[in-house]
Order: C-alpha cells, then structure tokens, then sequence
C-alpha cells in the first residue's frame, strides 16, 4: 500500500515536471517571437532594413552588412528601444569604406612692400625648409609669413614644376599674388608702368616651362597725366590726335566717335589716365573737334582748361567768327578758349626762326636767332647734356627784337626734340613745329603735354611725329631648346676630354668649358642633365662609377664660373646608352661622351626625387643634344 502511494506521488510529480517544461517552452517561445517581431518592425520603420533579427531566447541576434559604421550604430540603439539593450548580440559587418580621395594640393603666395605670406596645402614630401629660405632671399628683411599646412599624400604630376616657377614670377613681381596648382599657376599683378608690364609679360612667358599652364594678369596703374592734354589737328595730311586724354572709357568713346565723324582712322588711340579738370571733358573735347571740323581743318589743343583753336591759314573770317563764337557759347563754364586765325607774314628779312635737327647718328645742329649770348650758352649746353657733347654743333646768330618768351620756346622746343630718334624742331614768333621719327608709341602725346606745359594758355605749337617699332631687344635670353643646341655646336667645335683614368677634365679642354660657361650665363634658369656615357670596354660597375664622377667634374667645373647650376644634375650612364658600335675604335670613342640635355617637365619628380633616365637617342640624331667624347684610357 505504501509502495502505490509512493508511485502515484512520483507520477504526479513527474506529470507537473513535464507540464512546466511545456509551458517555460512556449513561454519563451512567445517572447522570442515578440521580440523578434518587434525588433524588426522598429528596424524598419528606422529604413535599416538590411540588418537581420534572430531570437534565441532572451538575447537578440543583429546580423547583416551596414554601409558604414554610424549605419551599424543606428541598428544597435533602435534595437535598444525594444529589448534591452543587455540581451542585444552585435553580429553585423561593416562595408569596407572607399579609398579616401586625395586633397587638392595648392598655395596662395602675396609679395607686397610689408614682405611674402604663404598660404595653403602641399605634399608632405615637399622640402619645406628649402622653399621657406627661397621665399626668405626674395622677401628680404621684410620677412615670410609661413601659413603652409601639409598632407601625406603622392605628389601630383606637374607640382614641382609649378612651384619653382611660382618662385621665379616672385622675384620679378614686387606687387603680386600667385596661386599655385598642379600644373597651373595664376598670377595677379600690378606693374609701374605700361612699359614694365610688357617686360614682364614677354619674360614671363618667355620662361614658363612647357607642360605648365599659366593665367596672367599684370595690371598698369592708370597715369597721372599732368596737364591733362588733348590735341586735335585736321589738315591737308589727314585727321590725326597729337595727344588724347580721357578720364574713363565712355568719355574716351565719346572723344574717338566725334574725331572719326571729323575724319580720324579707326586705329587712334586715347589713353585713359587721372587729372581730369572736370567731368564734361569730353562734352568739350567733342564741341572743339566739331569746331575744327567745321571750319575745315587746323587745330584744337586742350591743357587742362585751357583750350587753344587755330584755324587754317585762310579760313573765312566770318566763318572763324560764328564757329568760335558757338565754341564760346557751348563750351562748360571751366573752359576758357582762345582762337587763333593765322595772317600772312610779310618777311623781309628772311624767317624770325631757330631752328634744330637730329639726324639718325645723334648728330645735332642749331642754327636760327637766338636773342643774346646766354641764351646760346644755356641753349648749347642743353642740347650737350641731352644728346652728349660731342654730337652738337651751334650756329645760331644773335639778334635784336624777339619774343621775351623766345627762350621758353627754344628750350621748350629742344626738350620735344630728345624724345625723337631723329627729326627737326622750327620755333617762330607765333609757332613751334617738332617733326620726326620716335620709337615710342607714346611720343605724340608726350611732346604734346611737354609744350602745353612749357608755353602756356594760347600758344600754337605743330607736332608731326611718325611712330616706328623699336628693334626687338637683344638681351632676352635664348629659349631652353636654343640653349640645348647651342651647346650642340659649341662641342662639335671642342671636344671635352679627360686626364687618362681619372675625372680630371684635360686642359685642353678648359676653352671649351669656357664657351660653355659663357652661354649657359645668358641661357639664365634652365633645367639641365649633365649626363657621363662610357664604352663597353671594362667591367660595366666601373664604367658607371667613372662616367658618374666625370659628370659630377664638368659640374663642379660650372659651379667653379660661377654658373648657378640649382637646376642642373648630373648623371653617370656608364655604358648603357651607346650611339655608336663599340666594336670599332671610333665607335668606342664616340660612346666616351659628355651630353647636355634638357629635363623635360614631364619628366621630374617633385622635390627629392631624382630625376628619371633620358631615353637613349638614336645616333643619327646628334643635334638633339650636346655631346663630347672623351679619352677613356683608363677603362678596363
């Protein structure tokens, strides 16, 4: 009896175990599925639905790949919000994150009077110290201003080439900014002169090298132009300006238009410029050369606010009258006018007249009147101090009765006469004419303001001067390629060659490294491979070794003439780059050379690279470089 109650105790027992078990599993199987439903609806409504949700239990499961680490990041905290965050088993991935782009490597470099100030992002690889001390030499005592930050990232192509000429504009351009890039620079700067700017342009753009894109913008400041001139003449030989002010473009539009209508050619010129005595210049510019126009011909001169007219010789007295009486009438009020109708001179003792002439040599003449012996001291001594003692001749007489302004005209007159190449000056009582040739573009308008200047209100004054374009300059140096071949033919001339055995360059050849020496000074800052080549003969290591070492002599050979050789290397070949066959003697002595050749852009690396071999040539094109054999008896 007791064993059936001992059984039946056991069997509940185990009925109550089994029915537990049942129920936990279901349990947990609810809260599985709860969870992972609501885990994956909240995942979805974030749109992370690439994330993966498996309950095992109390702990959940995230899986799959998020496109980056704040993605993977977002799925653990919206999981978070609900289930613990404690039951939550990161199992995601991450997608491998693209290579990171390299920066855009570039510098803003400023020269003004208060020193140089870099700014920007350069590769790391770059001698900083080298640049900062260049930058140093062209500030001067004013001093650097180092902004420069850098990154570890590959050189593009076309940097170092930027750079060094980024340098090279600084030193030329003391108001500037240049930016620099890859292969790019753009420079900004304001010149002193239109004539500076045109020197500094042609040098620039003569020494850029080839691959490296430039923008330049070199500004001329606007002249002070004092007195502010103008000069009109319509005469038998055309319309022409003299002289042409203008404050601004439409006023200069203004002034061309009304000079065309009167008979001006299309390619006249007026320069804009500052000193303007009043807005409505060009209303009364445009009224005269109407007038002039009008009366069919003489001349209008302004200075400032004095206007000169003068009629031609014979013009009708009643139409001079009506035109200057309208010019009066019209003209602004600051304008003061004075007409001239020129009357026939009844000369009965020959011209009332001083007359000089320059002739093409600098040789100069004056003859004419002169009204006392200081005024031909002062004037002879003049003209000796602007055309040079030994090229003027004096024959001027003295007279009685001229002008009291006579030698304010002569010496005038003498001062226009400097500005010509050659040509003659007449002064007369109620004249002065200055006539000839100028290589200045300038000349007409410079006479012009000269006279205004030195004669005052209401004096006539001709000028007639023919504009000739100056021969080209022959002190721009040579281009790179010019050089190149220049060195050719100076070492077809003499050859450099070496003490037997050794890199000790043959005195023989010390006129050659002479000629060399002189050219490369006018050659300025090329870049340039010294390059050493042996024959095959010996073994190939020490052929190396002595074609190197005789490059480095012919350098140190350089530097030792004071050439600056900052861009020149030298590179020993050996034996591998023959142009000719090394299985005859003449062969053999042609491959023992020394070669100059140009480093191409494309071909260097930036700042502490080397420099990457020439390809060999082929050996019918020797002009392409320089080449010198040399005795090689010491090869093995």
């Amino acid at each position: 009896m007791r064993l059936s109650h001992l059984l039946a105790f056991v069997a509940a027992f185990v009925a109550a175990a089994i029915l537990s078990l049942i129920t936990a599993t279901f349990a947990v199987r609810g809260i599985e599925d709860s969870s992972e439903i609501g885990v994956r609806r909240s995942l979805d409504e974030a749109q992370l639905g690439w994330a993966e949700v498996e309950a095992n239990g109390l702990t959940v499961t995230l899986s799959g790949t998020a496109p980056s680490e704040a993605a993977r990041f977002r799925a653990i905290t919206t999981a978070g919000t609900v289930v613990d965050a404690a039951r939550i088993f990161d199992a995601m991935d991450v997608a491998a994150t693209a290579a990171i782009t390299p920066p855009r490597f570039s510098a803003e470099i400023l020269r003004n009077d208060s020193g140089v100030s870099i700014i920007g992002l350069i590769p790391a690889e770059t001698d900083r110290e080298a640049l900062l001390a260049r930058l140093g030499e062209i500030a001067g005592e004013a001093g650097v201003a180092d902004l420069l930050e850098t990154a570890s990232y590959p050189v593009p192509p076309g940097w170092g080439d930027a750079m060094a000429f980024a340098l090279l504009a600084l030193e030329e351009l003391e108001r500037s900014k240049v930016s620099v890039d890859a292969g790019q620079i753009t420079i900004t700067a304001i010149s002193d002169s239109p004539e500076e700017k045109r020197r500094l342009e042609t040098t620039l753009q003569g020494r850029v090298p080839p691959g490296l894109r430039m923008v330049l913008n070199i500004a001329a400041p606007r002249p002070v132009i004092t007195p502010f001139t103008l000069r009109f003449v319509l005469d038998e030989a055309g319309a022409r300006f003299d002289a042409c002010s203008a404050q601004d473009e439409a006023a200069r539009g203004r002034i061309l238009a009304a000079a065309r209508a009167a008979g001006l050619p299309e390619t006249a010129r007026c320069v804009i410029g500052m000193g303007v005595p009043s807005p409505r210049w060009a209303q009364a510019a445009e009224q005269a050369i109407e007038a002039v126009a009008e009366l069919g011909g003489g001349s209008v001169s302004f200075s400032d606010a004095d206007v000169t007219l003068v009629a031609l010789e014979g013009t009708d007295e009643a139409l001079f009258d009506r035109v200057v009486g309208e010019l009066e009438a019209s003209l602004p009020d600051v304008f003061a006018l004075h007409a001239v109708l020129p009357r026939p001179v009844d000369a009965t003792e020959g011209p009332i007249e001083f007359t000089a002439t320059l002739s093409p040599e600098g040789q100069v003449q004056l003859r004419g009147r002169l009204s006392d012996e200081n005024l031909r001291q002062l004037a002879d001594s003049y003209a000796k101090a602007r055309f040079g003692s030994e090229n003027v001749y004096t024959a001027a007489r003295l007279v009685d009765g001229l002008p009291q302004d006579w030698p304010v005209r002569v010496l005038a007159g003498l001062e226009a006469l400097s500005m010509l190449e050659n040509g003659a000056l007449r002064v007369s009582p109620d004249n002065v004419i200055v006539q000839g040739i100028s290589s200045r573009e300038d000349a007409s308008a410079a006479i012009a303001q000269l006279l205004s200047d030195k004669l005052g209100e209401a004096e006539t004054y001709e000028i007639n001067v023919v504009f000739r374009e100056p021969p080209p300059p022959t002190d721009l140096p040579p281009s790179p390629e010019a050089c190149e071949n220049g060195l050719a033919r100076i070492l077809e001339g003499g050859k450099i060659t070496f003490e037997p055995g050794s890199a000790t360059i043959a005195a023989s050849s010390l006129d050659t490294m002479n000629a060399i020496a002189d050219l490369l000074k006018r050659c300025g800052d090329i870049r340039l491979e010294i390059q050493g080549h042996t024959d095959s003969q010996g073994r190939e290591e020490m052929n190396q070794q002595l074609s190197q070492a005789r490059a480095d002599s012919v350098l140190n050979e350089l530097r030792a003439r004071r050439i600056l050789t900052s861009n020149f290397t030298a590179k020993g070949y050996g034996e591998t780059k023959p142009i000719a066959d090394n299985g005859t003697e003449e062969g053999r002595e042609a491959n023992r050379r020394i070669e100059f050749r140009l480093i191409p852009p494309e071909a260097e690396k930036t700042e502490g690279g080397d420099t990457p071999e020439t390809p060999a040539e082929d050996p019918e094109a020797g002009a392409a470089g320089a080449q010198a054999t040399e005795e090689e008896a010491g090869n093995e």
